[in-house]
């Protein structure tokens, strides 16, 4: 057997003069192993009695909590019931003041009302006129093939110049004094720079004036027509080239007298007085468009200047129900400005009504006073066969209505 005594007499190493044997540290282990026990121990009582601290102070906190939200509570009711009061007050005056509004509404609608269905009956007139002339425009455009093959006997019609001139200038002004009301427009007028366009229409707004020009230079056309009928490549060339350069040389022309910056509209018209001569110039001649709008002048056939036309006329309707718009909004802000002095007057009746209150009240205790008084008077008996009762005799009629009320207090007693 192992000898248990020699073993912990074993030497584990030196410390100064002292040799620490085994048993040493055994001993050692088990007083540090008691101390860690030890202060585990005291550890875990702290954290016990924190833990007692920590759930005390939250029932503390909870009975306050509910001591307070108990007090929120009845303030909350008390709050409740204050603001039905004012609820309750503010809505009698909301109905009056509803009332009161309403009926000025209600005459208001009726005018705003009255006034709708006339422009709304207006707008579908001028509706129904636009989809007559758009169905004209369809029909328009349906003949065009046959007004192409009428183009020859036109211009025989127009061999003059001066007839040419005034075919164009009398439709285009048919076209504008049909859609536009009168005033819209003035023809030959005068600008600022001396020349005087074909048409000038006004425009809305104060905005510049808008400028159509109806002087096409119709020779040259006829020069292709006959060329292409009578002369060969080159000579059709040549009235083209021809066509073209007096074409660039009207517009050029347009631009330079007519766009007038704050006078005139940025763009201006050129009016050809054909369909047939305005197709044939965007399929055959599309330079000479875009040269046009490059210059600010647009090419506009009959059926488009009536379009535009009646784009101007819807433009100038909208104006004037812009202005309507405005009417009705002044109308809303003085019925406001007298919604505002019907509350202030409301208020002030109110006011009178609190001081008729108080003074009925006063008349109604006075009443009932007098109402007293006469049942008193009513159940006196004055005859002799009452005994208790002071029968003062017969009281002329002049000393009766100063005695009555002493007589009352002596028959009566000290009531």
């Amino acid at each position: 057997m192992i000898d248990h005594l020699a073993l912990l007499s074993a030497p584990l190493g030196q410390l100064g003069a002292t040799t620490v044997t085994l048993g040493h540290g055994l001993a050692g282990a088990a007083a540090l192993a008691v101390l860690v026990f030890a202060w585990l121990a005291l550890g875990l009582r702290r954290m016990a009695r924190a833990r007692a601290e920590a759930a005390e102070d939250a029932a503390q906190a909870a009975r306050e909590a509910q001591a307070r939200l108990a007090e929120l509570t009845k303030v909350q009711s008390e709050m409740q019931g204050r603001m039905a009061t004012i609820a309750e007050v503010f809505g009698s005056r909301q109905n009056e003041l509803n009332k009161a509004i309403s009926e000025r509404l209600d005459a208001m609608t009726g005018r705003l009302g009255q006034t709708m269905t006339e422009q709304t009956r207006s707008t579908h007139e001028s509706l129904a006129k636009l989809q007559e002339r758009l169905a004209v425009i369809d029909t328009a455009q349906g003949n065009i093939q046959t007004l192409a093959g009428q183009v020859v006997q036109l211009q025989h019609i127009l061999s003059n110049k001066q007839t040419r001139g005034a075919f164009g200038q009398a439709r285009m002004e048919a076209i504008v004094a049909d859609g536009l009301p009168q005033g819209g427009y003035e023809f030959q007028a005068t600008l600022s720079n001396g020349n005087r366009p074909d048409c000038l229409i006004r425009m809305p707004n104060g905005a510049p004036s808008l400028v159509i020009d109806a002087k096409f230079p119709l020779e040259a056309w006829n020069a292709i027509r006959a060329a292409a009928e009578n002369g060969g490549p080159e000579g059709q060339k040549a009235a083209a080239q021809t066509f073209r350069r007096d074409i660039e040389l009207h517009i050029r022309a347009i631009a330079d007298k007519y766009l007038i910056n704050g006078e005139t509209q940025e763009t201006a018209f050129m009016f050809v007085p054909s369909e047939s001569i305005f197709a044939e110039i965007h399929e055959n001649f599309e330079p000479l468009v875009q040269r046009a709008h490059k210059a600010r002048v647009v090419i506009v056939s009959p059926s488009l200047l009536m379009l535009s036309i009646q784009v101007i006329q819807a433009v100038l309707k909208d104006a004037r129900m812009r202005e309507q718009a405005h009417l009705i909004q002044g109308e809303v802000i003085r019925l406001m400005e007298d919604v505002g002095r019907l509350d202030e007057r409301v208020r002030k009746l109110q006011g009178h009504f609190a001081m008729t209150q108080r003074d009925v009240e006063q008349i109604l205790t006075s009443t009932e006073k007098v109402t007293r008084r006469s049942q008193k008077i009513e159940a006196l008996e004055f005859g002799a066969d009452h005994p208790g009762r002071l029968d003062p005799g017969p009281v002329p009629p002049e000393v009766a209505s100063r005695t009555g009320s002493l007589r009352l207090r002596v028959v009566e007693g000290d009531d």
